[in-house]
């Protein structure tokens, strides 16, 4: 079977491979197209496109980004229902005298595209109507003589079974780690002696609290699928008249758990230098974070940076309010690095480093080099904008293949980061704590923050015995 590239080899600089698309059947078959380039069509004629025949396969970055969009009109298994459809029919694949010769090129176009389906969605075949189809598709395959066709089949469904068991388990994880989630001023108030440690005592030095953080971000930037970006903002297709089957398919669980963990890194941050009784050791962790922040930019981990540095962290209120801690800290790196963040211009800066840490890695010689990790809000932020700036539909009922080729390019670029393996060596004591340690929630940061350094005005003095009311019933 034809090995499928890497992502990076999928789109140009100008966003898609030009020049493949058209085919001399196409050019009149409910396709539009403008210098050789496919910018719209009808959703029928987008799918026969998206199947083989025995003189045709699909560009891969077409079938990439039908896959990716076409849940904008329709759920995946109606999309393979009718796949399979076509492939049978218009292959005589159940013909018992249809010509064997015919069967024989088409079938491993036929088992390509599986392939590269359930290799790139393989979260769409948790739906059982899913996986139905897909085995009567390739079973009908292998049911010729070919040995080969059976063999690369029972080896793509493998490989499925595989991937959908590895997120299973994954997602199992994270339900334990989340049920066991507490506050942590709970946590001190029931067992005072359980927390006697803090960040530092478990990782004394900040490059390799930096590599454990990039472990983190690459095994749950792993198990995102690409599928979610687009679920994230599904409406309502206005030529649709099922009006139920949008709740269901909005299946972005990994994403938000990986959101989940960018907000727990920022209270963990916060939390960690709130703690201390003493001015300088709230100084001293101040200047770790900045020291494990500064190596995040370095390693290319920009969601880990943003989570310590800018969007919360260190700029949490109950952080930045603690003026007298500050006035301890050298903060020169500090400045750098939210000069390096800032989010004027729309990100100027950070998206200028992110390119840099994008070429790095096109010409990487070792893993380290590889590492792009985004600053994951501000992706979907740029994905939700561009899906808003857009209509899915021409006013013609055509659908928009140009906005999509835009979003795909997107997405593939995740893609491929997210494939990365993390090169350094894994640390499960400061993992644990990192996922683990109990947090502050928002109103117990300000309680800390107040302890340590006393209310400035009556605003913050009515806050202050307002929760030392709440959280620790005193007045």
């Amino acid at each position: 079977m034809p090995q499928t590239p890497p992502f990076s080899a999928m789109f140009d600089s100008s966003g898609y491979n030009r020049n493949l698309y058209q085919s001399a059947e196409d050019s009149c078959g409910g396709l539009n197209y403008h210098d050789n380039n496919l910018l719209s069509g009808s959703l029928e004629a987008l799918i026969q496109h998206l199947v083989p025949n025995v003189d045709y396969y699909p560009d891969r970055t077409y079938i990439f980004t039908f896959l990716l969009s076409s849940r904008l009109f329709m759920h995946p298994y109606e999309l393979m229902a009718k796949v399979c459809h076509l492939c049978v029919e218009h292959q005589r694949l159940n013909d018992p005298n249809s010509d064997k010769n015919q069967i024989r090129k088409i079938a491993p176009k036929i088992l390509q595209l599986l392939t590269e389906w359930t290799e790139t969605f393989p979260y769409d075949f948790r739906d059982e109507r899913m996986m139905r189809n897909l085995k009567d598709l390739a079973h009908r395959i292998a049911s010729g003589e070919e040995q080969t066709y059976r063999k690369n089949v029972q080896q793509m469904i493998q490989c499925l079974i595989r991937k959908l068991a590895a997120l299973s388990q994954y997602e199992e994880v994270l339900a334990k780690i989340s049920s066991t989630s507490t506050d942590r001023l709970t946590v001190i108030r029931t067992k005072p002696q359980s927390i006697q440690r803090d960040i530092i005592t478990v990782c004394s030095d900040p490059y390799t609290l930096a590599q454990q953080l990039t472990h983190i971000e690459l095994e749950r930037l792993n198990y995102i699928g690409p599928e979610e970006f687009v679920q994230a903002f599904v409406q309502k297709d206005p030529l649709d008249n099922d009006k139920s089957c949008y709740s269901e398919r909005k299946k972005t669980r990994n994403l938000e758990a990986y959101v989940e963990w960018f907000n727990r890194l920022s209270y963990l941050v916060a939390t960690e230098i709130c703690m201390p009784v003493k001015k300088k050791h709230r100084a001293r962790m101040i200047e770790y974070f900045i020291d494990v922040a500064r190596e995040c930019f370095n390693i290319g981990n920009f969601n880990s940076l943003m989570a310590i540095i800018c969007e919360a962290g260190m700029n949490m209120s109950p952080v930045s309010r603690l003026k007298k801690t500050w006035a301890k800290v050298k903060t020169a790196k500090f400045d750098v690095l939210e000069h390096q963040m800032d989010p004027s211009s729309n990100f100027y800066n950070y998206r200028t480093a992110l390119r840099g840490a994008a070429q790095r890695s096109l010409t990487a010689h070792s893993s380290r080099e590889k590492i792009v990790i985004p600053f994951f809000s501000l992706l979907i932020k740029d994905i939700y904008f561009l899906n808003e700036g857009c209509a899915n539909r021409l006013p013609n009922g055509h659908v928009n293949f140009e906005k999509f080729w835009e979003l795909a390019k997107q997405v593939s670029e995740f893609m491929t980061w997210k494939q990365v393996e993390c090169p350094f060596e894994r640390d499960r004591k400061i993992l644990q704590y990192l996922l683990t340690v109990p947090v502050f929630s928002e109103d117990s940061l300000y309680l800390a923050s107040y302890e340590s350094e006393g209310p400035e005005n009556h605003i913050e003095k009515d806050r202050w015995k307002s929760l030392r009311s709440s959280l620790l019933g005193r007045v």
